[in-house]
């Protein structure tokens, strides 16, 4: 099973940089990062891990900008989105973004995505609650159309894109064509394995309670609509390693898990990496 690792990079921690060649030298896969824009001051939707809410929600860099930079400096690396708040995104400026660094970085991009916790963010984009998991849902598939067909074009609720023309693709084929992996990032339920089966390639669980029962779930799901267990992938998120959990997870078919970073300076997160080195080596 590989491992990556997943840190809230901000103005105050280690660069991305630094960061990215250390991760690559350890022999990590891949390295993902996580996206707000700002964080309103009322704090009207309390935090889903408690308050006070961590100062390092308010100061993330933005997670592309960062993926360029990590992506120029190595060779191997894959980067990801965990996660984008694709409720708050314009799908083709975001599409064009995801498939330029797919481009230019070789195929080693990852979309996770979400639909977002933070309710008066979210409004401040233009969007609500209620509509939350509709846009995001008819974004995915107008980006999806731009990646892969030469005229594209999106019909829905919420999304009208007229045929258009849209380079790069990006570099890899996902599910016969072009496109990046696109991962849903939330609890698990009805809706969301819905949206997976429908759309999307992978599941990203935060925490790792309840992962067997509900891989099922997705399976399931998939199977409602033709995709059989191999379609999907399964990325734990988050986690802090501990022998027996990597073992479980590896014995459920997981493929890769990510270990959370502190959103800290160079010494604590090269300490953080250095400790989760012998997991590297099980």
């Amino acid at each position: 099973m590989d491992l990556g690792v997943t840190i809230f990079l901000t103005d105050q921690s280690i660069g991305p940089i630094e960061l990215a060649r250390e991760v690559e030298a350890r022999g990590f896969t891949s390295l993902w990062l996580p996206e707000h824009t700002h964080i309103p001051t009322s704090r009207r939707t309390p935090a889903p891990m408690g308050e006070p809410l961590a100062e390092e929600y308010r100061r993330c860099l933005d997670p592309f900008v960062a993926m360029g930079m990590i992506t120029a400096v190595t060779e191997r690396l894959r980067v990801g989105t965990g996660i984008a708040l694709m409720a708050e995104r314009d799908p083709i400026v975001t599409a064009k973004e995801v498939a330029t660094l797919d481009h230019v970085s070789g195929g080693r991009v990852s979309l996770g995505i979400g639909y977002g916790w933070n309710i008066e963010e979210l409004e401040n984009h233009g969007g609500s609650k209620a509509t939350r998991r509709a846009v995001v849902r008819e974004r995915v598939l107008a980006m999806q159309a731009l990646w892969s067909e030469e005229a594209a074009s999106f019909e829905g609720e919420h999304v009208h894109l007229a045929e258009a023309w849209a380079w790069p693709k990006p570099v890899q084929q996902v599910r016969g064509r072009s496109g990046v992996p696109v991962l849903v990032g939330g609890a698990p339920g009805p809706i969301l394995f819905e949206h997976i089966a429908e759309f999307a390639d992978g599941w990203i669980p935060i925490g790792g309670a309840g992962v067997a029962a509900a891989m099922a779930q997705l399976h399931e799901a998939g199977e409602r609509v033709g995709r059989g267990p191999d379609d999907f992938t399964v990325i734990p998120f988050g986690t802090l390693p501990e022998a027996g959990k990597l073992a479980h997870y590896e014995s459920l078919g997981i493929a890769e898990t990510v270990l959370r970073l502190p959103s800290a300076g160079r010494d604590e997160v090269l300490r953080t990496l250095d400790s989760y080195a012998p997991f590297l080596d099980r």
